[in-house]
């Protein structure tokens, strides 16, 4: 399960980097550049609901086998952007980022809830949560490290052929993990499956004021820890005549790279303060000082 998370950091973290050479192949905004992003991100807002119904009737082995089929079919769509036609790809790629997203939504419906049961839930399962997310902080330090370098040199000729191997990489893994699924097995919580409507149970939970304040949380932090990023890769690698840093592609995966390290730290002292510090007090901190460094 930790594996899983680390595989949904890989593909998402891909979608960032992938902007630079979007906007210049195909000579469009920066704005559009960051629809891979954008299309990887909707994607949960679609697949949200109908993932944990899928998780609700067929368990999390199963939820996480098709997930890991999806998540190969849609690097494999991008993977086959890069063949299109130029009035073809850009649309193509899209598909793929949209694939993707499905995919990662999946896992992550899965691998939350079974790191925390694996953990005992409480304390336990949060820092169980915490190890599995400085992994996934790991291949996000590295994702864009390997996209600037595999893209160094000219960056106003970059195509996403150039990719291909990041992309090989994710289908390796998509498809060594689907059959490690298939072997290894997972138990299964007894959860208590809900006969109600999913519109009655969806109006249950809105009268719940800490459900609506922690969506709009969720909504907020995705929002900041992907836009950064984003923008910031395309900042650092536009002309300086536009306004932007005008540095390597290589560089600025880099720096991309040490905002994700930096977050794995922070990970890393969330795991080994878990079991003895509440998720509350902990989310009270790190709040706190966020706001602090945002007014800095």
């Amino acid at each position: 399960m930790i594996f899983l998370f680390g595989m949904i950091s890989f593909v998402t973290n891909l979608a960032a980097p992938m902007g630079i050479v979007l906007k210049n192949q195909f000579s469009v905004s920066n704005a559009l550049g960051m629809l891979g992003n954008f299309g990887n991100f909707i994607a949960y807002a679609v697949m949200g609901i109908p993932s944990g119904i899928l998780l609700q009737r067929v368990g999390y082995k199963k939820t996480a086998l098709i997930a890991v089929a999806v998540g190969f079919i849609g690097v494999g769509i991008q993977y086959l952007s890069g063949h299109s036609s130029p009035d073809m790809a850009f649309a193509v790629y899209l598909i793929g980022a949209f694939i993707a997203g499905f995919s990662m939504c999946l896992l992550n419906t899965v691998v939350n809830p079974m790191l925390n049961k694996l953990g005992g839930e409480g304390n336990k399962g949060n820092q169980l949560i915490q190890v599995g997310g400085s992994f996934n902080s790991v291949m996000a330090t590295i994702t864009p490290m390997f996209v600037g370098i595999l893209i160094a040199g000219s960056i106003e000729k970059a195509t996403i052929s150039q990719i291909f191997p990041v992309m090989y990489t994710a289908m390796a893994v998509f498809a060594i993990a689907f059959f490690v699924l298939l072997i290894v097995p997972i138990p299964e919580p007894n959860a208590a499956t809900s006969t109600e409507p999913i519109g009655k149970l969806m109006s249950g939970a809105l009268k719940f004021r800490h459900f609506i304040l922690g969506a709009i949380a969720i909504f907020v932090y995705v929002g900041v820890e992907v836009g950064v990023p984003g923008t910031l890769n395309l900042f650092l690698t536009d002309p300086i005549e536009k306004g932007g840093a005008g540095i390597s592609s290589t560089i600025s995966g880099f720096v991309v790279g040490t905002y994700w390290f930096l977050m794995l730290i922070g990970r890393l002292a969330g795991a080994s303060l878990g079991a003895k510090i509440s998720s509350k007090a902990m989310l009270t901190f790190t709040s706190a000082l966020g706001l602090l460094l945002v007014f800095l």
